[in-house]
């Protein structure tokens, strides 16, 4: 298998990795700063709802390495292993995404999906530093 094109972004948010961790790893969290529009458990499954429609998606166990790595299942045959870290930076942290293109994916695509998840990215920075709100 050849190597896929791959881009990592990241994002440094004044809220302490902690916090963060906690925040992305609940998949009920989702649509409040990603492109899913909403999040159900289905039996032991989480089944995230987007413009493209229904997907499985699978985060890692919890951890202390702030290891949010999670599988996205568009169909039975195709699973997507998506990259991310939430790491401290002093009293903040820095939270990095990577994505990889996929094979029948055009390079348009992959530019307009990672417009996307900068999009996300920003989202959960406003999110997660509004002191107004608590997440523990």
């Amino acid at each position: 298998m050849a190597l896929s094109n791959a881009r990592t972004l990241s994002i440094s948010i004044d809220c302490s990795a902690n916090k963060a961790y906690a925040f992305i790893s609940n998949p009920e969290n989702l649509p409040q700063w990603s492109f899913f529009e909403s999040v159900k458990k289905v039996n032991d499954q989480w089944i995230a709802e987007a413009g493209d429609g229904p997907m499985n998606i699978r985060f890692v166990d919890q951890n202390e390495f702030g290891i949010l790595d999670h599988f996205v299942t568009p169909s039975p045959d195709e699973s997507i292993m998506v990259p991310m870290r939430v790491i401290p930076n002093g009293t903040g942290c820095e939270v990095i995404f990577t994505a990889f293109q996929q094979p029948m994916m055009s390079e348009e695509q992959f530019n307009q999906d990672m417009s996307q998840v900068q999009q996300d990215l920003e989202a959960l920075k406003r999110l997660l530093e509004d002191t107004s709100r608590e997440y523990d």
